[in-house]
């Protein structure tokens, strides 16, 4: 077993930037979904995804749209929301890319491959001091970041190098 050292109020409080972040992606994922729900019922089919999201308004905000009058304020009022979090997202993407350059932990870690400013700050926040893993690998088992099993039922699947066999 694994003794987790108390967090300082410090690290805490920069552990609360990553968590209302995640809140507010959550939420964000919802008003997508709610205003592409609602465009559906009203016959306007937009693909899933976030990206999507600028289609979604430019239907609603278009004045020469078919959605019913009654409907069309109430989305707005959905589209205010989900551009309010937008902006929340945005503000707190920010302060975590000023604090991944201010951190010491964080700025060697952002050197290596597909590793920016958030991995490396929840990183440097969040993780278990180094001291507490005896090896990298322990680590990264620690973290979830194992290698993919090939087995069923026990037995590994056989390696196919090329398909000759």
């Amino acid at each position: 077993m694994r003794f987790v050292p108390v967090k300082s109020e410090e690290v805490q409080g920069a552990a609360t930037l990553f968590r209302v972040r995640e809140l507010l992606i959550r939420q964000r994922t919802k008003a997508i979904s709610a205003l592409r729900g609602h465009l559906t019922e009203f016959g306007q089919i937009v693909p899933q995804g976030a990206s999507s999201a600028s289609k979604l308004v430019a239907l609603v905000e278009d004045p020469e749209t078919d959605l019913p009058t009654d409907a069309i304020p109430t989305l707005k009022a959905l589209i205010a929301a989900l551009t309010h979090l937008e902006a929340e997202i945005r503000k707190l993407d920010t302060k975590i890319a000023r604090r991944a350059k201010e951190n010491e932990v964080a700025r060697p870690l952002m050197t290596a491959p597909g590793i920016g400013p958030l991995i490396a700050t929840s990183i440097a926040v969040l993780a278990p001091p180094p001291e507490t893993f005896p090896k990298a690998r322990d680590f990264a088992a620690g973290r979830g970041l194992v290698p993919r099993q090939h087995s069923t039922g026990g037995q590994a699947a056989p390696r196919r190098d090329n398909e000759d066999g």
